[in-house]
């Protein structure tokens, strides 16, 4: 490989890493400068290299952008409405007294698909505090369970934006992603489990004292229920009772609002999913009956025209969020609420869809520069497995800054062009990246304290409870890639 280009790479990895750890600048701008860098040190010339990068920003954003807005739009109204709790509720009773770890994994899981990991442990952890002060034990187990349970999901299936930029970046089947996505969720989900009750009761014992106190808590007959305070009986896991004035919490919603159901909270998840794998599937039956499994040669039948329209993750989430807004939400909830619901929702997906837009930038410059088919040509001549390029670019940048999405968006980038010369399934190369993504989440990672935090773990426990189990899914999942890569 031309050490030119190999300075190009590494300087264009570099560049991100050095501006998100050590600068007041995110992500996007490091993923624009670092496509500058890498052009310029290529020797790519100086308007081409500008025209890479617009060309890059756009031709994501026009294949994803619109899906990722549509997918926070959903996952807001789920929160605000209380539908993303009933959802929750009706798995632990589903899966019963006993299992309490796999049904907060499981609902981690669900509930992630569309919401922000973040802001979803933090709508879910009050659940499984709840759990944890009628076992009077245990909180650990479920609190790692179910933010591990929300990192499989929000890694590996759109259309949470990270999967669903790596599946924008490198070409593959949404569908096929989503269909995987799941498979390998329901596969690692044992590992999340296993773990959270293997590590969970060796690090009870170090739950800080705010947390104890929250959790092994009970409310004292006869306490006020409307003023600002309350007076609660602390009961700790070994009997011993402390009373304790505390701050009286009040619902989100106004009083006699009645909760959506968990069935109603399902249709704006599962129906869009549904269309979308439905299109994925009727393709792939036309397209082999017809002879034409690759190219653009394909034009689908008659009768696969329609699944095709409404199963386009465009169609299919616009669907499943006027299902969200008419559904879940009071009938008289005021128009200019639910309009401000959704302006928070586009908010948030701001940023994502600008760092996804300036991955897309640095993808193209590194195939217009020479980068990605200079790197196929290194990578071809040694033993490496193809797939565990965009495997292990992902897990050093993760390492390196922490953002999961980030990760996924560059090992993305850096994989494109190799897509055709090592002739990689685009549908591997996303599951990789996603994968790679998920390593031993630390100080750098703003989830690990949004876990933590909640579950009360400090210092070396943090580290042995999340880092951990993060790190267990991510070597899960190696040898769940390579089956992936044999099936594919």
């Amino acid at each position: 490989m031309d050490l030119q280009l190999i300075l190009a790479l590494v300087a264009g990895i570099a560049t991100i890493v050095v501006i998100v750890l050590f600068t007041r600048l995110d992500a996007f701008i490091a993923l624009l400068i670092a496509a500058i860098v890498t052009g310029v040190v290529a020797g790519q010339d100086l308007l081409s290299l500008i025209d890479a990068v617009t060309t890059g920003f756009g031709n994501t954003l026009a294949s994803i952008g619109i899906v990722i807005g549509l997918g926070v739009g959903i996952g807001k109204i789920l929160e605000v409405s209380g539908a993303a709790d009933s959802l929750a509720r009706a798995f632990l009773r589903a899966f019963g007294k006993g299992r309490e770890p796999w049904a907060m994994g499981s609902v981690g899981s669900l509930v992630s698909i569309p919401v922000f990991c973040d802001s979803g442990y933090v709508i879910m952890n009050p659940l499984a505090r709840s759990i944890a002060r009628v076992k009077r034990g245990g909180y650990i187990t479920l609190a790692l369970a179910l933010g591990a349970g929300m990192t499989l999901t929000h890694h590996m299936v759109p259309p949470t934006p990270g999967p669903l930029a790596a599946t924008g970046i490198l070409g593959a089947d949404i569908g096929s992603v989503i269909l995987t996505g799941l498979v390998f969720t329901v596969l690692l989900l044992p590992v999340v489990v296993i773990y959270a009750r293997w590590i969970g009761p060796k690090l009870e014992p170090f739950l800080n004292a705010k947390v104890r106190h929250d959790v092994y808590s009970t409310v004292a007959a006869g306490a006020p229920t409307s003023s600002t305070s309350a007076v609660e009986t602390i009961t700790e896991p070994d009997g011993t009772t402390e009373t304790v004035t505390v701050e009286a919490t009040t619902s989100v919603r106004d009083a006699g609002t009645k909760q959506p159901g968990a069935f109603l909270g399902f249709l704006p998840l599962i129906i869009p999913l549904l269309l979308i794998v439905a299109n994925t599937v009727s393709t792939a039956i036309d397209r082999n009956a017809q002879g034409v499994l690759s190219g653009d040669d394909y034009e689908p039948s008659s009768w696969v025209a329609p699944l095709a329209f409404i199963g386009n993750p465009v169609v299919a989430l616009i669907i499943g969020l006027v299902l969200a807004v008419y559904t879940l939400l009071p009938r008289l909830t005021p128009r200019t609420q639910v309009q401000s619901w959704l302006a928070d929702a586009a908010a948030s997906a701001g940023l994502i869809l600008l760092i996804t837009g300036a991955g897309g930038s640095f993808g193209m410059v590194l195939r217009e520069s020479g980068v990605g088919d200079a790197l196929a040509e290194a990578i071809a001549s040694i033993s490496l497995p193809a797939l565990l390029v965009p495997f292990i670019i992902a897990s050093l940048v993760r390492l390196a800054q922490g953002s999961g999405t980030v990760a996924m968006i560059t090992a993305a980038s850096v994989t494109a062009p190799l897509i055709a010369p090592l002739g990689l399934s685009p549908l591997v190369a996303v599951m990789a990246c996603t994968a790679g993504s998920m390593v031993f989440s630390y100080f750098n990672d703003s989830y690990f304290w949004v876990v933590t935090r909640f579950a009360g773990l400090d210092g070396i426990q943090a580290i042995k409870g999340w880092s951990g189990i993060t790190t267990a899914v991510w070597l899960g999942s190696i040898p769940l890639l390579f089956v992936l890569d044999l099936v594919v």
